[in-house]
């Protein structure tokens, strides 16, 4: 299934002008994500580096998913870096218990394509628990950096106020098991 994410009202993007998200789960546990930026001159990308679990990937151009069971308080954030580096983290509540998630390393593929770029990620979230087999609801988002130095925030819905990822009005998305 494909959604649009949107733009934070009091943060437009002058590089994105569209993100389009395929979204796919083929298994009880797996998830896979296709991210398609219309972009034009004026985006920053993280240059290639080791596909290594990297802290802060946020501060950059990046593009995330979280995942909670359907009626569950705890959630799994996954970030998902151009560069290749990612992120996982448990949260027991709203911004609460943050830890490392033991996910395996997600397979991230970055192109540019004719419209602007492509990333392209395989997660296996097997290892969180409380996911497997369960319906999901998602929250799916990305940080666009801009050369100009500002930063705009996307996702498939905003909570009034500040771009908040972790609120739960922007868990929009309920995806069922296969």
């Amino acid at each position: 299934m494909q959604r649009f994410l949107v733009p934070h009202p009091d943060r437009p993007s002058a590089a994105v002008s569209q993100i389009a998200v395929e979204v796919v789960r083929a298994a009880a546990d797996r998830l896979t994500l296709r991210y398609r930026l219309a972009a034009g001159a004026g985006l920053v990308v993280p240059p290639p580096a080791p596909p290594a679990r990297t802290d802060g990937l946020w501060k950059h151009t990046c593009f995330e998913a979280f995942v909670r069971a359907l009626g569950a308080e705890g959630y799994c954030e996954v970030n998902l870096s151009p560069s290749g580096q990612w992120a996982a983290y448990r949260f027991t509540g709203y911004r609460e218990g943050m830890a490392p998630a033991a996910i395996e390393a997600p397979q991230i593929a970055w192109t540019a394509t004719p419209e602007g770029y492509e990333l392209a990620a395989d997660l296996d979230l097997s290892p969180v628990a409380d996911l497997a087999g369960q319906p999901w609801r998602l929250g799916l988002s990305a940080v666009v950096e801009e050369a100009s130095g500002r930063t705009g925030y996307w996702a498939l819905a905003h909570p009034p106020g500040k771009a908040d990822f972790h609120h739960t009005d922007g868990f929009a998305l309920d995806l069922p098991p296969p």
